[in-house]
């Protein structure tokens, strides 16, 4: 007869500290959207705003609309292309890319957990749609929101992501993670990936 051993407590102790380190570093909703897809989040650290390069810096350490201010930097409009939509309970999550409108080339790819219950039915009809980037849809409803970045990241993409932002090996890519509110009631987190600069 074979005796089963129990599993060494060391290695339960560590694998589960190595799986809390991992959760720590890979921001909700960009492990859940992931985690949904079957797909292993990319690598992240929180780094300040100080140690994020130009012209990242510029990008992402602000509190103004990431729509418009990619859009004022790449001097066009942006599109957004759904890569993963679900829905959980009363909160709709999805992992975008926005592309510039004219040349289809990536400019950020995004994660978001939306609360669905803060809107009227337009506006959640238009967000399940999935057509219009946040900000815009936000933007041109009159709704006014605040946007914060609560963490920068340090980004090591997985090959997903590097083949999302056409790229042939995993440099360091910059993002944040920025909390939306509504007349101080929190109805989403971000977190904004840019692509090689």
């Amino acid at each position: 007869m074979t005796r089963l051993s129990s599993p060494n407590p060391r290695r339960r102790a560590a694998a589960a500290t190595r799986t809390a380190r991992r959760h720590e570093a890979v921001p909700c909703p960009l492990d859940v959207v992931y985690a949904q897809a079957g797909i292993e989040a990319p690598a992240t650290r929180r780094v300040t705003a100080d140690e994020i390069p130009t012209p990242y810096r510029a990008l992402l350490a602000h509190e103004r609309d990431m729509t418009l201010t990619l859009e004022a930097h790449f001097g066009g409009r942006v599109a957004l292309r759904a890569l993963s939509t679900f829905q959980q309970d009363h909160c709709y999550y999805r992992r975008v890319l926005l592309v510039q409108a004219y040349s289809g080339r990536p400019v950020e790819m995004g994660a978001i957990k939306i609360d669905l219950q803060a809107f009227t039915a337009r506006v959640r009809r238009e967000i399940l749609r999935g057509e219009v980037p946040f900000g815009r849809l936000l933007r041109d409803g009159g709704i006014d929101y605040r946007s914060r970045p609560t963490q920068y990241l340090a980004v090591t993409p997985n090959s997903e992501m590097m083949g999302a932002f056409w790229m042939r090996e995993p440099l360091t890519l910059y993002g944040r993670q920025t909390e939306v509110s509504l007349r101080d009631r929190k109805i989403g987190d971000i977190v904004e990936i840019l692509p090689l600069a």
